[in-house]
């Protein structure tokens, strides 16, 4: 059971620019996904054996605090922090970046804008076929391209706990020299497919209530019934 006080989170933004090169996993951690891996074990497990864990959500800094936990992150970093911050590194001395996840439209989108904000990288990738489960035909074709390409920077995008869980199983199997990052909705942010909170909403640990805000029928349950029992769950860890 994955346990929020003894977890070994990173502290700020500023640590970013201290993390190892080579082939490293980052993944991120807020109030869903911490609630998800309480009721699936593997998801738990992807989160805790990655190298680096990321607070990508206020309720996690404030959780920490409040529990007197292992690690005490000082602010949020959101996975557009790591994705920005990553690629304006690569862009700096040039790279290839590969995408795995999402559809051919977005991934479209994607390497279109990176040709103008990103001019030093060149990008490449991959949209897996839309299922629940991959078969191994599917995860091979998937590994073979992102080996194929040999990247210098590897996003894998198809949101929690699938991509966590997906990396994870086949982390072996990836013959690359890179940071991999599993960064969900950033590939729809990045694209301009789906709008990101502003400034001042992001300022003040509010970007949650603007995407429920922006899109109720898809958030209501993530966010309304999810912070509610992230509280009830913290509580309980709180009184272990």
């Amino acid at each position: 059971m994955l346990v929020l006080k003894k977890l070994s989170i990173l502290h700020c933004k500023a640590d970013l620019s201290s993390l190892p090169q080579g082939k490293l996993l980052i993944n991120t951690i807020n109030a869903h996904s911490y609630n998800t891996s309480l009721k699936d074990s593997f998801f738990a497990e992807a989160l805790q054996k990655g190298d680096v864990l990321i607070p990508d959500g206020i309720s996690i800094v404030k959780a920490c605090k409040w529990l007197n936990a292992k690690s005490q992150p000082t602010e949020r970093i959101a996975g557009w922090d790591l994705f920005e911050f990553e690629m304006n590194r690569l862009n700096q001395k040039g790279g290839k970046c590969f995408f795995m996840g999402s559809s051919e439209k977005v991934l479209a989108l994607i390497k279109e804008k990176a040709k103008v904000i990103y001019p030093n990288i060149t990008v490449e990738t991959y949209s897996p076929p839309y299922k629940p489960e991959f078969s191994e035909e599917d995860n091979k074709k998937i590994i073979d391209a992102i080996n194929r390409a040999n990247p210098d920077l590897l996003w894998i995008g198809m949101t929690a706990p699938k991509q966590e869980k997906w990396t994870y199983s086949h982390w072996n199997e990836l013959n690359i020299h890179c940071h991999v990052g599993t960064i969900g909705a950033v590939f729809d942010f990045f694209a301009g497919t789906i709008e990101r909170a502003p400034i001042w909403w992001q300022e003040h640990g509010l970007e949650w209530l603007y995407r429920l805000i922006k899109e109720p029928k898809r958030m209501w349950r993530r966010y309304i019934i999810g912070n509610t029992l992230f509280l009830w769950n913290i509580s309980k860890e709180k009184n272990r």
